[in-house]
């Protein structure tokens, strides 16, 4: 044992056992250092050194994969999470979690966008007035081409099952308005599996079948006759007679597991819902000045320029009304309100579509294009007179959007999946960025 002097305190320092003490030795009671020091001061010193090594954390944005791209080369982000780019005719899959490339599917002749279903790339060619081009499908896993078949070959929402139509030209959209045959393909070999006749022209739409079943496929024909089909085997199970409408892009649609039509009545316009199984008529009620219907959460949205008004699918009741407003969107699972003095289409903001109240206000920014679900919404904006744009994401609870970050200038044609965002650059190059929540 030895004993110092440091700035007038006596400090016993124990030498141990080597020195002769006893087995049951103990630290002596006058010490001035608690027992606690030596470790304390330890765990202190390994904290200052690890908050000085350590990284600083990743930028809120930060650029993952660099693709160049011609101007009307398409690209679209899978449900799976992979960006699929067409590049001069060659179809590319990346993994958007690391940016890797995982197949090249060697030259095809460029598309017009780009199409998934049944585990397959759908690749329709450009083809003018030179007829029909035929489907192409490509394997989404692999990038091996699968089978080329006549037709255009469309989905129909929630279900495996892919259908090959002839398109009539209208402003009905791709698919939607048909004529000669529908042809079941088989995701596999591209053969037939079953065929319905359309004996003039008809819309097509996918439409819930009972609880737990897969969706079936709704024909509305020239004749006004509607006819429920099973996707399995093309059997009609249902069919009646609607009254007269304009049967034009989004009418009829579905929402809230009801299909809602609008027409004209001698009294006036009305809306009216049918059972999408059995094709009876559930309720109907006055249109207004309503031109679309849309789904809002458990309510539908009477969409017109007069405003929003939205209605109980039970029995077609009002519950709420929006002057002002021009339209709803559901995206990620929330609803999105649009038209402001300023625009039709400027975004008011996220509501809750039991009531129509404001919860996200979104003012002056523009919800972005996403996939692959998550519950967050990415919105951007222009700042500076646009000379920047800001990049921002809104969530559940969020008074406003949080802003992110500032995206290089020129950046355009944005689509977002969770934790990503795909945007062209001025240069014409495509650009995926990593982004994270601040803080």
């Amino acid at each position: 044992m030895a004993a110092e002097t440091f700035g007038g305190a006596t400090v016993v320092i124990d030498l141990g056992l080597a020195r002769g003490e006893p087995d049951e030795y103990a630290r002596p009671v006058g010490s001035t250092v608690p027992a606690w020091f030596a470790p304390v001061l330890i765990a202190v010193v390994v904290l200052l050194s690890s908050a000085a090594s350590a990284a600083p954390p990743p930028p809120v944005l930060s650029p993952l994969l660099s693709l160049q791209v011609g101007p009307a080369d398409p690209y679209t982000l899978t449900e799976g999470g992979d960006l699929l780019a067409q590049t001069y005719g060659q179809l590319n899959a990346y993994a958007l979690d690391d940016g890797r490339l995982k197949w090249q599917a060697g030259s095809s002749s460029p598309t017009y966008r780009l199409r998934t279903g049944g585990g397959l790339v759908l690749m329709r060619p450009w083809s003018g007035n030179r007829g029909d081009p035929g489907t192409t499908a490509i394997s989404l896993t692999s990038g091996a081409a699968q089978w080329r078949r006549s037709g255009n070959v469309v989905t129909i929402p929630g279900s495996a099952t892919l259908l090959a139509v002839s398109g009539v030209r209208s402003s009905s959209g791709s698919g939607r308005r048909v004529q000669g045959t529908v042809d079941a393909v088989d995701p596999a070999t591209g053969s037939t599996r079953w065929q319905v006749t359309v004996p003039s022209t008809a819309v097509l739409l996918g439409v819930p079948g009972p609880v737990g079943q897969d969706p079936r496929m709704l024909l509305v024909h020239d004749s006004r006759t509607a006819a429920v089909h099973d996707l399995s085997t093309g059997k009609q199970l249902a069919g009646t007679a609607l009254p007269a409408a304009d049967y034009g892009p989004d009418n009829p649609v579905v929402s809230g597991g009801l299909l809602l039509l609008r027409h004209p009545t001698p009294t006036g316009r009305m809306v009216s819902a049918f059972d999408p199984v059995t094709l009876e008529q559930r309720w109907s009620r006055p249109a207004g000045y309503a031109f679309g219907v849309t789904s809002c959460g458990r309510l539908a949205c009477l969409t017109g320029p007069d405003g929003v008004r939205a209605v109980d699918l039970a029995d077609g009741l009002q519950r709420w009304f929006k002057a002002g407003w021009r339209g709803v969107e559901q995206r990620n699972g929330m609803v999105v309100a649009y038209g402001t003095r300023t625009g039709e289409t400027d975004p008011v903001g996220v509501i809750d579509p039991e009531t129509g109240a404001v919860l996200t206000d979104l003012h002056g920014w523009r919800p972005v294009p996403a996939s692959g679900g998550g519950d967050q919404l990415v919105v951007t904006r222009p700042a500076d007179g646009g000379g920047r744009t800001m990049v921002a994401i809104a969530g559940p609870g969020d008074a406003g959007p949080r802003v992110l970050a500032d995206l290089p200038p020129g950046t355009g044609d944005c689509q977002s999946a969770p934790s990503r965002l795909v945007c062209r650059s001025s240069a014409g190059d495509l650009i995926v960025w990593a982004y994270r929540k601040k803080g």
